[in-house]
Formats: C-alpha cells, structure tokens, sequence
C-alpha cells in the first residue's frame, strides 16, 4: 500500500512547474509528494507552498519548502492532494486527516487541482468511508443530535487525550451515511445546520487523478471539465 502511494505521490511532482505557487495537501499520500517536492526544491526548482495544516507546515518547512499562509496569496496555480474515497465522477470524500476546512478552502483558490491516491481508494459510489464534517465545539451536542435525526449516523471523533481537536480548534463528526445519494442535496443540507461549519464532500473537483497500483501509475483525467 505504501508503495503505491509513493509512487502516486512522486509522481504528481512531475506537474509541478517553476514558479508556481502549490498547495499542499495533507495524509499519507500527500507526505510522499511533499517529500518528492522537497528534493527538487533542493535540486534547484523555484516554488512557493501554501500548506493545509500544522502537519504539512511543519513537514514541509523541514524540508526547506518556501511557505506561504493561505492569507498571503490571491491565488495557488496547482494543489495537490489526497483523498479518502473518489468515484468516476471525481466526486470525493476528504478529512480522515481532519484538515477538510483547510483543504476544502485551498482548493477553492486552486486553478488546477490533481487527486493522489491509491487504487483502494476509487469506488463506484462514495459513503463507505464516512463523511468527516466539521463542527463548532459550543452546542456540539445539539449539532449531533440534530445530524442524527437527519439520519446521518454521527460519531463525534475522538483524539489521543479525549475529543478529537482540528487545527482551527474545532470538532469533528464523522457520519457513518453508507451511501451518500445525491451530493448537492447532502452539502446543502449539512451546511444549513447550524453548528456545522465545512463537510468533506468535494463535488466534480479536478481535472486529474493520479492512481497508484502495483505496478506504474494510472492517470484518470475529468472529462467532466
């Protein structure tokens, strides 16, 4: 499995041109290209980075990435990341890393966006992988009753020392959905609970994705767009 991420993930380097600002994702399949990105940066190639979490920053900065804040750009010409779960349509689930407020921000400034991951990861329809949303910890317990007589199934995720804690200090729910139906109509009904601040649904974004097998890997493109 580790192999096929790397290979993802060093291989979406290859995009990566001089002079461009990237976004970098965060998870196991982003570490790989951010390690990969690292030594062309130190091989001479000219970027600047705008990272998606305290994790990414911090592993990025170690290995002498230029960073930047997501406030100090107007725009980021290629992000690269990660995903939990992706169908054909390049609909996506994002936030097992629990940075889905971040990453789902980034990629709206993004003018090109290119999904790594591994071939597990691509499925003919999302909900298997439950669907991270972020929430505000004042009134929590009213926003998960509220997801759950809406169906959802919510589980608030738990961390190390208790409550799970994101990097803008919030919590996260992870509703256990099995099928996740129509997405446009899900996002509009997460976002309209109040409490509920970003979900990790990322509808139609992309335009390719970057599938690490056993062997060499597979590039999807989205036709779509």
């Amino acid at each position: 499995m580790e192999h096929k991420k790397k290979t993802a993930g060093e291989k979406a380097a290859e995009y990566v041109e001089d002079g461009m600002v990237v976004g970098l994702g965060t998870g196991t399949t982003a570490y790989y290209f951010i390690k990969q990105l690292g030594t062309l940066v130190a091989d001479g190639l000219f970027i600047k980075a705008v990272f998606t979490s305290n994790a990414t920053e911090k592993l990025a900065g170690g290995l002498n990435i230029p960073l930047l804040s997501v406030d100090e750009v107007n725009g980021i010409d290629l992000l690269i990341d990660g995903v939990d779960e992706i169908d054909h349509n390049f609909n996506s689930i994002k936030g097992g890393g629990g940075a889905l407020f971040r990453e789902k921000l980034v990629s709206r400034l993004a003018r090109r966006i290119i999904w790594i991951l591994d071939d597990s990861k691509l499925v003919d329809q999302l909900g298997k992988f439950p669907l991270p949303v972020e929430i505000l910890p004042f009134g929590h317990t009213h926003t998960l009753k509220k997801l759950a007589k809406d169906g959802m199934n919510p589980v608030l995720r738990s961390g190390e020392e208790g409550i799970y804690i994101t990097d803008n200090g919030n919590y996260i729910a992870d509703l256990h959905l099995e099928k996740a139906g129509d997405l446009q109509q899900l996002e509009a009904r997460l976002k309209s609970i109040t409490g509920v601040l970003e979900t990790g649904l990322f509808i139609n974004k992309g335009e390719r994705m970057i599938i690490g097998t056993e062997r060499k890997p597979k590039e999807i493109i989205n036709s779509g767009k």
